[in-house]
């Protein structure tokens, strides 16, 4: 039984194996990832990552435990990353008209990941005024709490696919097929995932569309250097989507398949050039 739904931006397809009607199940899966949306989407003024953005810098904000748990985990990369994964970079993405303007924070004054603290489990109030986007690791977030759905309401094995974030549990060995950087339209095939996850990161359509990168180097001194304009596609697997989806931006910024914090995750890392 296949399901689809245009959400994240994207389309969500979730595929399970089950010979009975588990539709019930299905959008129960898609419900999460509707909430992972809603809490965390950059767009909606009123999201709780817009409330953060907002407030956190003034008061303590109390979050969701999804939430905390995303920024939990988007702090150790960044870490881990030597600063390779920054999710404080919002601020650019804004002015280059990749997402909305909601703060008006002048942008020498803004802080990163590193300033959010936690002052309880799910309640963080920064050091510093941010930006934060969670768009290099929410979506990947959002499949791993679908599969986490599936798997409590007794599916077995299946798969969810967010625009390419890729979750395989259970029994079931999905062909992974990649777009070639050079001709999109041509999918390369590298393989079958079996209880994995796979994402991948490439400036497939920006060029054709003329617009600037949405792969932002965050250690980056000159303007001009900030947004990447990499060639390639950059995929890493691993065991959970969360960090397959954030550590496509470590291998795109770093260009180093052999980066320390891939090992550190459990992750593996494919470049194919252009």
């Amino acid at each position: 039984m296949i399901r689809c739904k245009p959400l994240l931006g994207t389309f969500v397809e979730i595929s399970i194996r089950e010979n009975e009607d588990e539709l019930e199940a299905i959008e129960n899966a898609f419900n999460a990832i509707q909430k992972v949306h809603d809490l965390m989407g950059f767009h909606n003024p009123e999201s709780e990552l817009s409330q953060i953005n907002q407030h956190a810098h003034s008061e303590a904000v109390e979050i969701h435990p999804w939430t905390a748990q995303v920024i939990q985990i988007a702090k150790e990369v960044h870490f881990e990353s030597n600063g390779l994964f920054d999710c404080g970079i919002g601020h650019r993405l804004v002015a280059a008209g990749l997402l909305p303007r909601h703060i008006t924070f002048s942008n020498h004054e803004l802080g990163g990941i590193e300033d959010i603290h936690f002052l309880a489990p799910d309640l963080i109030k920064s050091s510093r005024p941010i930006c934060l986007d969670l768009g290099g690791i929410a979506k990947g977030f959002a499949v791993d709490m679908a599969v986490r759905v599936l798997t409590s309401e007794g599916i077995s094995s299946g798969s969810v696919n967010a625009g390419g974030d890729l979750r395989v549990f259970g029994s079931t060995s999905f062909p992974i097929q990649i777009r070639n950087p050079e001709f999109p339209e041509q999918l390369i095939e590298i393989g079958a995932l079996e209880n994995g996850a796979i994402a991948t990161s490439s400036l497939y359509f920006a060029k054709r569309d003329q617009q600037q990168s949405h792969i932002i180097n965050p250690l980056a001194q000159n303007p001009s250097d900030v947004h990447v304009d990499v060639s390639g596609s950059f995929s890493i697997l691993a065991k959970e989507c969360v960090y397959a989806d954030a550590l496509t931006k470590v291998l795109a910024l770093s260009n180093n398949e052999h980066h320390p914090c891939f090992e550190r995750f459990s992750a593996q890392a494919l470049r194919i050039a252009a």
